[in-house]
């Protein structure tokens, strides 16, 4: 089998339940994983080895959690971007990184001349006022005062959702032609 049609296409419908089962996320039991391979029909070390395998061929890059902070009250949320000099991003990134208030931090390309911002981190918190507080103390600890950055609070609450490995209107084999 090629590569791309085992991203593409599961090999049993069993697979393909599997990866409809994933989307919704993992079952909330002390055994998920044997959870999903009784709603399967597969085993457990079936369905470990079968998202290992989707894994290793990238069709899931990653698995996460994906947390609802709106719904914890969690309302003041701020993208922080920084102006950073390319030879230091990276040191900067991974000690932005391990500050307590920073929830992600990651590196993006800049798009001049309109956005020169090449590090962006998040803060989240109750407060907008509490939010800026702990940025105040991270560029205090970190010496950042020179750093140009600009502060950008979420305006809106959009959907969250984890990965999509199948089309939602797919209901069987995906090696199967589709009209177009």
């Amino acid at each position: 089998m090629s590569r791309s049609l085992s991203i593409t296409a599961p090999e049993t419908q069993a697979e393909h339940r599997l990866r409809a089962l994933l989307e919704t996320g993992l079952p909330l039991t002390p055994r998920p994983w044997r959870t999903l391979a009784e709603q399967c029909g597969m085993s457990e070390g079936e369905v470990m080895a079968c998202v290992q395998r989707w894994q290793d061929v990238g069709l899931i890059k990653r698995m996460g959690l994906v947390v609802r902070h709106h719904a914890l009250g969690v309302c003041a949320n701020a993208m922080v971007v920084w102006n950073v000099p390319d030879d230091v991003v990276g040191e900067l990134g991974r000690r932005l990184a391990a500050e307590p208030a920073v929830t992600l931090c990651y590196r993006r390309p800049r798009r001049l001349p309109d956005w020169p911002y090449n590090l962006f981190c998040m803060i989240h918190g109750t407060r907008r006022d509490r939010v800026l507080a702990a940025l105040d103390e991270i560029v205090e600890r970190q010496a950042l005062q020179a750093i140009p950055h600009r502060v950008l609070f979420s305006l809106k609450a959009y959907k969250q959702r984890g990965g999509r490995y199948t089309r939602e209107d797919d209901s069987h084999d995906r090696r199967t032609p589709q009209p177009a």
